[in-house]
């Protein structure tokens, strides 16, 4: 592979990755927490960068090493768990999915003042456009690194305008006055949970980007995604923060988009339908880009029919969307969801870095497999204090 070509790749997965990260969700929960947290919300943040590093850092690397998709590793360190790992993540993606294209229609809905419902047809015959291209991964890896870019460039002018209190921002991200796990949780499943974990290592491996040799290279690409997607929500952050702290109203129907409006007027409305849009059409993409990624494995046929399946993905989550709607709730119990899938696949991963089965001679980095553990436990340990916390509150209920 040619230089540039090798970094079009790495740059597209580590794109692909953070765009799959920054969808509708991800604006509603960062206000959402902002709003609920203030300053605080900062230290959130940063545990969920730190745990996004462990988690991504290990995951890209055995992937590479030993050339094969997450569920065909699953499988080789216990039979069967590929394939139950493969139902959750792409249940969890097409549940993400739905929300997505209903993110992509609202942001249309704002810049066209088309129906919701009409957004997401037009957004969704977008995406399928991509996955018609001759060149899908080149078109794919454009497509996100542009949109990426454009939202990055977006929010910052919204934080500009909204006069955030930076340095209270900065003082409380590391002494903060309260803590919600569920917050961490549903933060860091919404980024690096489920599907969104393998998007840019299942990419890479299939543009032939792998081996011990790549380390290197992939690390950096790794490195770059959890960056541009941990830009954009402290930008985000900052925005809404800026919004909270002048006292301004925000919409519970639509928090983002009430920061947007509260910051630059109407023309932040319309910032914001730029954002929502571009936020929703690069995570349907890859949504559907790594969910079906998880069956190529199952038969045969698959791999040679995968852009079909990718756009049969596609409308079935458009489908459900047009026929039962309201997909916020959705997005939230989705995000929180991947937040408990994510210690059952790393774990995984941890345990095939040392089969040699699986990954030969290749000796997994100490410190990382130490990381690796401490956010397997923490995540798991957070995940069950917040299932017994709500179901005591049901039984109390």
């Amino acid at each position: 592979m040619k230089p540039e070509s090798k970094w079009r790749v790495l740059l597209g997965a580590a794109f692909l990755m953070a765009t799959s990260a920054v969808g509708p969700g991800f604006l509603t929960q960062t206000t959402v927490f902002t709003q609920a947290l203030g300053a605080s919300f900062g230290f959130v943040i940063l545990i969920s960068i730190l745990i996004d590093m462990g988690v991504q850092l290990n995951i890209w690397r055995v992937i590479a090493v030993s050339e094969k998709r997450a569920q065909d590793i699953a499988n080789l360190v216990l039979p069967g768990l590929g394939t139950f790992i493969s139902v959750l993540i792409v249940l969890g993606g097409l549940a993400f999915n739905i929300g997505n294209v209903a993110g992509a229609g609202l942001g249309l809905q704002v810049l066209l003042g088309f129906s919701p419902e009409l957004g997401a047809i037009v957004s969704a015959g977008l995406a399928i456009g991509i996955f018609l291209v001759k060149e899908v991964g080149k078109a794919m890896d454009l497509f996100a690194q542009l949109l990426g870019l454009l939202m990055i460039l977006l929010i910052l002018y919204v934080v500009f305008t909204a006069h955030p209190p930076v340095e209270v921002a900065l003082e409380k991200t590391f002494a903060p006055d309260k803590l919600d796990l569920m917050a961490i949780i549903t933060l860091v499943g919404g980024t690096v949970g489920g599907y969104i974990t393998f998007a840019g290592g299942h990419r890479l491996l299939d543009a032939g980007l792998k081996g011990t040799s790549a380390l290197p290279q992939i690390k950096t690409s790794a490195i770059s995604g959890i960056a541009v997607a941990s830009v954009i929500r402290i930008l985000l952050f900052l925005a809404s923060l800026g919004v909270v702290t002048q006292g301004l109203p925000i919409e519970a129907a639509n928090p983002p988009a009430s920061v947007f409006a509260q910051a630059a007027g109407n023309f932040g409305y319309k910032l914001f339908g730029v954002v929502m849009f571009a936020a929703a059409i690069t995570s349907v993409i890859g949504s559907a880009y790594t969910s079906v990624s998880f069956i190529k494995s199952f038969h045969a046929s698959i791999p040679r029919h995968e852009s079909k399946i990718i756009i049969a993905f596609i409308v079935v989550s458009t489908l459900i969307f047009i026929t039962i709607g309201k997909p916020i709730t959705l997005l939230i119990v989705a995000g929180a969801l991947n937040g408990f899938i994510l210690p059952v696949t790393l774990s995984t991963i941890l345990i095939a870095a040392y089969r040699r089965n699986i990954v030969g001679t290749y000796r997994h980095p100490v410190w990382l497999t130490i990381f690796g553990v401490l956010v397997v436990l923490v995540m798991a340990g957070m995940s069950l204090h917040v299932f017994w916390s709500q179901l005591q509150s049901l039984f109390k209920g």
